[in-house]
């Protein structure tokens, strides 16, 4: 994989890879975990879905895989109302191109790819590891689809690192997702420091910048709001809707801890 992109091919694929397609010109990307046997498990909009209220829910409908002329003779359709569901490579990519998600990398690295959504500072667990929880979620489900705080991306990062976000009052827990919100609110933050610089290139650096920074300091990998949940403990809860946030406590031992609990 180069520098600016994480295409790779189908053989050097291994079960636990992260890996996505771009969708709609490179609009937004689809995201899955590589099971082996050319099989793929990932979280789509065709569940339960909380929508955005903006017109967002209809630019990223392609977020989703697209759906084929005729049946795929060898992926099982979904079930109702679940999310996560397992196809063939062919169909997860839907015509698209495919590439690898980078883990454990860099905070250069992270900054020079400049289009979120493609890697993360945070490292994977053991690929065992990460096949069972896609599996494990196959069968029980990962809640409400959600464009901003639980989509594709955040699928495949939990299945890949047991982290979650803990602060749901935050909009884009994924890359991708702070990519498409980062961007507007870089110009609209560096609209100020119009008065340091009136020079047009130094408002684009400037509003690069603060981009870049926004990305950097939302990453999984860096937060503090993130909590290692196994993937029994949070299946039980979604089913029992008893996955609330809480305040981080603050003791003087322990200093700031989010925490997840159970009513």
């Amino acid at each position: 994989m180069g520098l600016l992109s994480n295409r790779v091919g189908r053989g050097s694929l291994k079960p636990g890879d992260h890996i996505y397609s771009w969708r709609s010109a490179y609009i937004y990307a689809h995201h899955g975990i590589y099971i082996g046997d050319d099989k793929v498990i990932h979280f789509t909009r065709r569940g339960q879905e909380v929508g955005t209220g903006t017109v967002l829910d209809a630019l990223l409908i392609s977020s989703g895989p697209a759906r084929p002329l005729l049946p795929c003779l060898t992926c099982t359709p979904p079930e109702e109302g679940n999310g996560v569901f397992s196809s063939c490579l062919n169909c997860f990519l839907a015509g698209g191109v495919l590439y690898r998600f980078e883990y454990a990398v860099g905070p250069a690295l992270f900054l020079a790819k400049a289009r979120g959504g493609t890697c993360t500072l945070a490292a994977s667990d053991p690929d065992d590891v990460v096949v069972h929880r896609a599996k494990y979620l196959l069968d029980n489900g990962f809640g409400c689809y959600n464009v901003f705080k639980n989509n594709c991306e955040d699928f495949a990062i939990y299945c890949k690192t047991g982290l979650l976000v803990v602060d749901q009052g935050r909009i884009g827990q994924s890359g991708q997702a702070v990519s498409i919100i980062g961007g507007p609110l870089a110009a609209v933050l560096s609209t100020p420091l119009r008065l340091v610089t009136t020079n047009v290139y130094g408002m684009a650096a400037t509003a690069v910048t603060v981009y870049c920074a926004s990305r950097y300091a939302a990453d999984i990998g860096l937060r503090r709001d993130v909590v290692k949940v196994s993937v029994e403990d949070l299946t039980r809860r979604l089913a029992t809707g008893s996955l609330q946030v809480v305040e981080p406590q603050i003791t003087p031992d322990r200093g700031t801890s989010p925490e997840l609990l159970t009513q």
